[in-house]
C-alpha cells in the first residue's frame, strides 16, 4: 500500500493554537464583566452563577434572550474595525430581558469564523466584555469556532446569550398599560444593529463606498454605519424601580410600531406623533438615496427611538428626570388610547407583530424639517 500523506486539523484549517492565544489576549477584559455571584474563571466547560441570591426573592422569574447582530458584521469585517461589534450583540440581547422589568444577570457568546485570528476575536470579545460591564452584566463563557470551507477566512459571525430574573409581581406585562398612558421615546445612538440588508443594498446600489466622507454626519460613512448600539439595560432599570413604569418596548427589527404594539394590551393603540422628534441624519440619508419609502424605512429601521416607555400621565416629569441623570435624551412621543377612538383612516394601525395579539400602534403627523 503506498505511503498516504499524513493529514493534520491544521492541514484542514483549523489552528487551535490560535484559538488558544484568542483566549489569552481577552482575558484581561472578560475578568472585568463580571458580578459577586460568578464562580470560578475563563476556560471551564460551564459558565457558574451563584444562585442562592434567588433566594432572597419571594417569587423569581427567570427570564432569557438570544440574538445576533446581523448582516452588520459585514460592515465590520470590511472596515476591519471588529471591537464595536460586541456592543450591538449585547445590546440586542440583555435590553430585550429588561423589556419584561427583569435584571440581565449573565450571558455567553458564540463566534464563528472562518479563520481564527486571535487579536480579531480578541477585539470582538473585548467589545463584548465592555458592553456587558456598563450593562452590569456578566460574561460567564462563550465558544470561538473555526469553520474553514463554510466561512471565508476573514469572515465571522456573532450570536449571544443571556438570563435574568425578577420578581412576580414586578413583572412588566401588557395589562398594566391604560389608555390615557404617555409614550415616552428614548433616543437611539443611530441604526443599532437592524436593517443592514436595506442598508447595505441601498448603498451598494449607489455606489457608495464606507470610505466616503458625508457631510450629515461629519465622517465617513463606515465611521457612521458602524456607531455602536446604545445599550440601555442598567438605566431602564434604574428608571422602573423609580417610577411606576407600565411597560418598556425595544425598538428592533420591525421598527416603533411593531414593536411597541407587543407591549400593549388587546383593545389600546398608541398614537404616536412624528412631530416630536428628529431623527438623526442617516435615517433621511439612507431613506432618499435610496427612494425608500417612509413606511418601508419605519418598519425596518429605528429612526431615532432606540426604546419605548409607557407609563402614567402623571410620572411624565419623574421618569424623565431620572433618563437626563442618564444622559439618555427622551421625550414625550404620543399617547395610549382605547382602539375604537383612533383614527384608523388617518394612518395605518400597526398590530399582530410577531404573531403576538395584543394592541396596536399608530404613527401621525411629520417630523420637524
Amino acid at each position: 500500500m503506498p505511503d498516504t500523506p499524513q493529514t493534520t486539523y491544521a492541514d484542514a484549517g483549523v489552528d487551535v493554537e490560535a484559538g488558544d492565544r484568542a483566549v489569552e489576549l481577552m482575558k484581561a477584559s472578560v475578568r472585568r464583566a463580571t458580578r459577586p455571584e460568578v464562580l470560578g474563571g475563563l476556560g471551564g466547560f460551564a459558565g457558574l452563577f451563584d444562585a442562592s441570591v434567588l433566594g432572597r426573592m419571594a417569587h423569581p422569574v427567570l427570564a432569557t434572550s438570544t440574538d445576533g447582530v446581523g448582516t452588520k458584521v459585514a460592515i465590520a469585517q470590511a472596515m476591519d474595525v471588529h471591537d464595536t461589534i460586541g456592543f450591538d450583540l449585547v445590546g440586542m440581547v440583555v435590553d430585550d430581558i429588561v423589556v419584561c422589568g427583569a435584571e440581565p444577570l449573565f450571558m455567553t457568546d458564540y463566534i464563528a469564523t472562518g479563520k481564527v485570528v486571535p487579536e480579531r476575536i480578541a477585539a470582538i470579545v473585548g467589545g463584548i466584555a465592555r458592553a456587558c460591564e456598563q450593562a452590569g452584566v456578566a460574561l460567564v463563557g462563550g465558544e470561538t469556532a473555526e469553520h474553514p470551507g463554510l466561512l471565508e477566512p476573514g469572515e465571522y459571525d456573532v450570536a449571544g446569550a443571556a438570563t435574568g430574573v425578577v420578581e412576580r409581581a414586578d413583572l412588566l406585562t401588557p395589562e398594566l398599560v391604560q389608555p390615557g398612558d404617555v409614550v415616552l421615546g428614548v433616543a437611539s445612538s443611530g441604526l443599532h444593529a437592524n436593517g443592514f440588508s436595506l442598508v447595505r443594498r441601498v448603498i451598494a446600489d449607489a455606489g457608495w463606498r464606507l470610505d466616503r466622507d458625508v457631510p450629515e454626519f461629519g465622517r465617513t460613512l463606515g465611521e457612521e454605519l458602524l456607531t455602536p448600539t446604545r445599550v440601555y439595560a442598567a438605566d431602564l432599570l434604574r428608571l422602573v424601580r423609580t417610577v411606576p413604569v407600565h411597560a418598556l418596548s425595544h425598538v428592533t427589527g420591525g421598527g416603533l410600531a411593531a414593536n411597541l404594539a407587543r407591549v400593549l394590551p388587546s383593545g389600546t393603540t398608541a398614537v404616536l406623533d412624528r412631530a416630536s422628534w428628529t431623527p438623526p441624519a442617516v435615517f433621511s440619508v439612507i431613506g432618499d438615496l435610496g427612494n425608500v419609502p417612509q413606511a418601508d424605512l419605519e418598519r425596518t429601521l429605528n429612526v431615532g427611538v432606540g426604546f419605548a416607555v409607557v407609563l402614567p400621565a402623571d410620572q411624565v416629569d419623574a421618569a424623565l428626570e431620572v433618563l437626563s441623570d442618564c444622559e439618555l435624551p427622551a421625550w414625550v412621543l404620543g399617547e395610549v388610547r382605547r382602539t375604537d377612538q383612533v383614527d384608523g383612516a388617518a394612518a395605518e394601525v400597526v398590530t399582530g407583530a410577531k404573531g403576538v395579539d395584543a394592541g396596536g400602534a399608530q404613527l401621525i403627523g411629520v417630523h420637524p424639517a
